[in-house]
């Protein structure tokens, strides 16, 4: 069983190196032999767990993006109005971002880099299906846009990670009197 545990902590441990420089110094310069350092594990350790850095970053995408989802969706529950389950998972995720901002800030980097593959993007995407069932209900009953999932993901949910880096920065901070304003004008940005 200890052995176990080890095996699940150096795993940990490298899935953690990796996010971290990553964050700080982009997918390039985060080299196998930093991340082993930072791990405080051999090089040649990092390959029991993983085939190669291709594969660590995607596992470790899928990973943040299942805890993602599941801080999303949390409450939720698809009986409710398309406005309210809207505002659900709006808050959810934006209590996501601005609460587990390396997560965030991994996530947003991995939206525009070919690091990850297209099947884990795919995977990452099916952790959105209650989201995207939503706006698809939305716009069956004419309160949704009736225009791409995407889009409606760019004006709704995409500047939550604007405002996470404007709090990181200091240059503003997020209570709950501007997450009502923010949720009301992402909200408008997708109603019809």
């Amino acid at each position: 069983m200890a052995i176990r545990q080890k095996c699940i902590e150096k795993r940990t441990a490298l899935l953690n190196a990796t996010l971290h420089l990553v964050n700080n110094n982009g997918f390039h310069d985060a080299p196998m032999s930093k991340i082993a350092k930072l791990a405080e594990v051999s090089p040649a350790t990092i390959y029991i767990y993983f085939e190669n850095k291709q594969d660590l970053i995607n596992q470790l995408y899928l990973e943040i993006k299942a805890s993602f989802s599941n801080d999303a969706f949390h409450n939720y529950d698809d009986t409710n109005t398309v406005k309210e389950g809207f505002k659900i998972i709006w808050n959810n995720i934006a209590h996501f971002k601005l609460n587990q901002v390396e997560k965030s800030m991994f996530l947003t980097q991995c939206d525009t880099t070919p690091m990850i593959d297209k099947e884990s993007r795919e995977k990452g995407l099916l952790h959105l299906q209650p989201l995207l069932d939503l706006w698809e209900r939305g716009q069956k009953e004419g309160v949704i846009k009736p225009i791409s999932p995407y889009l409606l993901y760019a004006f709704s949910i995409y500047p939550l990670g604007f405002l996470m880096t404007m709090q990181q920065r200091k240059s503003c901070e997020y209570n709950e009197v501007n997450l009502v304003d923010a949720f009301q004008s992402a909200w408008n940005s997708i109603k019809l």
